[in-house]
């Protein structure tokens, strides 16, 4: 891969700036996607299309640095960077990620946010697997210990499925939901690195342009796939029905909707921000942190339950993240140690 180096101080910069993004995503998309359920809302094709819908956004940035180039490069500067080879792969990437959306809604729509906010969490061990598998990152006994802890946490969590069943949920839809849940978590622990496999082998400048341009690919091909799900399953006709009959009347029904598609493009452009900064496992560690917060939201707006189990298993998350980052702490040190003349990551980039 073609690279040039960004300062450290502006490589924090950025990584601090897509983290908030990030955090804005994991924590108000859960909440948002909830609240759909919870006052009316019934369609999980819809609701998986919510999560990706927001990619036209991703062109304002866009616009915003081609207009940067022009006015600081030349004239001629290129309207865009992606190619076709990374186009397929981002489309083929987004294409399982509507899927992953998918997954997520239908678990969302049986489980209260503390719990599958709590599944989620686990998402880091599969990210540390598959970042193992696809980039071949190395396992330290620190991401071992992280891996093993968020994974018994989600058994925990299995051991006692019913305690926090919302009213009208089955107990096998209870149980379904629960392993879709978990299994969208598998999925999105493979997604992470390849995107981080995209990177590495794009053979060109990674820039801010092109990580934003593969992000509004793999977003609308996401999008695509849920439409096509909308479509056989008629949920474009059954949009304004559903808003009539929305608990919280039918304008703040299309209020709920817009604000849960914006939302969710910020947990999509800061997931991918983040590895374009660091690592696809950093940003699978920040999913993992900022869950707990989602958690706590949850219980405060929507005074979900919150047993001991979740909290055992909430304590088992944390640890396992205090384990990882202890891991990543000592590793950075180390390296410095030896190489103190490297100030950027393997990942060197610049701005635009």
């Amino acid at each position: 891969m073609e690279h040039k180096g960004l300062s450290t101080n502006l490589r924090r910069i950025l990584l601090l700036i897509n983290c908030l993004i990030l955090a804005v995503g994991i924590c108000g998309g859960p909440l948002m996607m909830r609240l759909y359920y919870v006052e009316g809302g019934s369609r999980v094709w819809f609701s998986s299309w919510l999560q990706t819908a927001g990619w036209p956004l991703t062109l304002i940035p866009l616009a915003i640095l081609y207009c940067y180039r022009r006015k600081t490069q030349d004239s001629n500067t290129k309207l865009y960077f992606i190619t076709p080879r990374i186009f397929i792969a981002s489309f083929i990437i987004g294409v399982v990620t509507g899927l992953d959306d998918f997954l997520y809604s239908w678990g969302g729509s049986k489980l209260p946010v503390s719990t599958s906010s709590l599944l989620l969490a686990a998402q880091l061990a599969f990210t540390a697997v598959g970042a193992f598998f696809i980039v071949k990152l190395k396992f330290t006994p620190y991401s071992i210990n992280a891996v093993i802890l968020l994974t018994v946490g989600a058994v925990l969590l299995g051991i006692r499925s019913n305690g926090d069943r919302p009213e009208g949920v089955t107990s096998k839809a209870y149980i379904l939901g629960f392993m879709m849940t978990l299994l969208a978590a598998a999925l999105y622990g493979v997604i992470l690195p390849c995107i981080e496999l995209i990177y590495l082998k794009a053979k060109q400048v990674i820039t801010a342009t092109l990580v934003l341009e593969i992000q509004m690919i793999m977003c609308l091909a996401a999008t695509t796939f849920c439409t096509m799900g909308m479509i056989v399953n008629n949920d474009f006709q059954a949009i304004s029905r559903e808003a009539k009959q929305f608990n919280l009347g039918e304008a703040r029904y299309y209020t709920v909707i817009v604000w849960t598609a914006i939302i969710w493009q910020c947990f999509f452009v800061g997931v991918i921000g983040v590895i374009y900064c660091s690592s696809s496992l950093m940003s699978g560690v920040m999913i993992a942190v900022l869950l707990p917060v989602t958690e706590v939201l949850a219980v405060i707006f929507y005074r979900e339950n919150f047993s001991g189990e979740k909290g055992l298993a909430l304590f088992l998350s944390l640890w396992g993240f205090v384990s990882y980052f202890y891991g990543e702490f000592r590793q950075t040190k180390k390296q410095k140690n030896k190489s103190p003349e490297n100030e950027t990551t393997t990942m060197h980039t610049e701005c635009v």
